[in-house]
């Protein structure tokens, strides 16, 4: 479908919020899938909207343990309407510049990264995407970031050695509202459209 048909079918799912903050929905995926594409796919098309990266605040941190610093940090603030400015221990740990810092007036909130569908922030997320791509692709995808020196190869091992189980656990893809193809599909065109699937369950999307 069109990009803005699959944002329209987002934001349906996310449904109405309760307060002053935005709809926040969570772009889940394994590591190269495109999760980060479609989020800036999203961002794009709707002027109101701002993506987190749990990268960020996981840096330095934690792979997977930072579910406590996104919720209080970040997700909770932006339910209750307010400004925020987050800056993760991490980051003064570590001397990282600057915070994490989501403008007011927003009316939706991509949080992007693996995790981020995760069952423990089910109840501050309106709805999830799960990005769906082959296991051969993706290590086509972290080769080729190993060649740019975008990451190491040991990096990638480590990280995978994390990402494999935490999702087997997880199955974040069960809980979505909607599945994306984070491939080539052949006659969806990338810069204007978005394959989707059918939700696995009726109840994962919001009435």
């Amino acid at each position: 479908m069109a990009l803005i048909e699959f944002v329209s079918l987002l934001r349906e799912a996310a449904g109405q919020v309760a307060g002053a903050g935005p709809q926040i929905v969570a772009v889940d995926g394994r590591s190269s899938s495109g999760k980060t594409t479609l989020a800036g796919r999203v961002n794009d098309a709707v002027p109101d909207s701002y993506v987190i990266h749990t990268d960020d605040i996981a840096w330095a941190h934690s792979r997977f343990g930072w579910t406590d610093l996104l919720v209080s940090g970040v997700l909770e603030p932006l339910r209750q309407g307010r400004a925020m400015a987050f800056r993760p221990p991490a980051w003064t740990a570590h001397n990282r510049a600057g915070d994490i810092e989501v403008p007011t007036d927003l009316s939706l909130v991509i949080v992007e990264g693996v995790g981020a569908g995760r069952l423990d922030l089910s109840h501050v997320m309106d709805a999830t995407v799960w990005v769906q791509a082959g296991l051969v692709d993706i290590e086509s995808r972290n080769a080729a970031r190993v060649r740019t020196g975008e990451v190491e190869e040991s990096g990638v091992r480590e990280w995978m050695a994390e990402e494999f189980p935490f999702l087997e656990r997880e199955q974040p893809w069960r809980n979505a509202a909607l599945i994306t193809a984070g491939g080539t599909v052949r006659g969806c065109d990338p810069h204007a459209d978005v394959a989707i699937s059918r939700p696995l369950r009726a109840s994962s999307m919001k009435p």
